[in-house]
């Protein structure tokens, strides 16, 4: 066996890894035997970010053993979709976080452009709502999109408005991509893998049309995967996601990942307030008064209930 290294994850296949050594060749890893992150329960314990340590299989030199992974900084998880009571990591060590919604076809609703907020909230992520297929609505989509703008932004998450297909604000992503490693993510047919093609025309990744019948997307992203865009610039495309179950959370602490309410934790007469039905609870004013917005508050209480995990 050689030496050991260190490298970061670009892309998981279940059983391989494709590994960015650091001299920035690509090496495809596997796993040492059984591998398990201690009190994560997760269906993929190693996720695209992860910086591992690995050593090469043979002298052939062409594949490599991963044998650890370095401490997180950070990751986004959602409830797995196939393995009650675990996650799925979405990935890892990122410095930004971009939601790709759309107002139509398909439609991301507000519950879940919250959901992916409290995910990334709670391990302080910085995220951006980039709102794309601008070419598709109308002057009232038009309005309603200020609106959203207007109230996420007073909540400290940046708004872009693009057509990642006829290029429309897609200078203004790339620019904010400089430097960092961000995740792209949402739900399948927003057009990630357009706005990525816009941003990087030479990779050119397969998209699909959005289904007409049910007017959801297709999924033409399989595996996550990171590409590089230029030195130090890095997006990884996630697949699409139908749902985005809330992990690892407790109901106690979800209003905590509402910044609005986050503001007015110590004003409820109960400290353990859960702003459902509680007396003289601050949060339940504010939304009474306007100052907290009801859809936010409605996102809130659905997460409290662990509802449609799409709503």
């Amino acid at each position: 066996m050689s030496q050991k290294a260190i490298g970061i994850v670009m892309r998981s296949t279940g059983s391989w890894y494709d590994v960015r050594t650091e001299d920035g060749h690509i090496l495809q890893c596997r796993l040492k035997g059984k591998f398990k992150i201690k009190g994560l329960k997760v269906t993929n314990p190693i996720a695209v970010g992860d910086k591992v340590r690995y050593e090469l299989e043979s002298e052939t030199e062409n594949t490599g053993i991963i044998d650890d992974i370095l401490p997180r900084e950070n990751y986004i998880i959602r409830q797995s979709v196939h393995k009650t009571a675990h996650g799925h990591l979405l990935a890892t060590n990122l410095d930004q976080a971009i939601l790709i919604a759309t107002l139509t076809f398909p439609r991301t609703s507000l519950g879940f452009i919250d959901r992916f907020l409290v995910s990334a909230e709670s391990f302080r992520i910085p995220t951006v709502l980039v709102f794309n297929k601008l070419d598709l609505i109308n002057d009232e989509g038009v309005a309603y999109q200020e609106e959203l703008k207007t109230l996420y932004e007073s909540l400290g998450y940046p708004c872009y408005f693009v057509s990642a297909l006829e290029g429309d604000g897609v200078a203004e992503i790339k620019a904010l991509l400089k430097g960092k490693v961000s995740l792209l993510s949402g739900h399948s047919g927003v057009g990630k893998s357009t706005l990525i093609n816009a941003i990087m025309p030479d990779l050119d990744l397969r998209t699909s049309e959005v289904s007409t019948f049910a007017n959801k997307g297709v999924h033409t992203t399989t595996f996550a995967e990171m590409f590089e865009v230029e030195p130090d610039t890095f997006i990884i495309d996630s697949p699409g996601i139908k749902e985005l179950g809330l992990i690892d959370i407790e109901k106690e602490e979800i209003s905590h990942y509402f910044p609005e309410m986050r503001e007015m934790l110590n004003e409820c007469r109960f400290h353990n307030c859960l702003h459902i039905n509680e007396p003289k609870c601050a949060v339940k004013d504010a939304v009474g008064e306007g100052i907290i917005a009801e859809s936010r508050y409605i996102s809130y209480l659905s997460m409290i209930e662990g509802g449609d995990n799409r709503k």
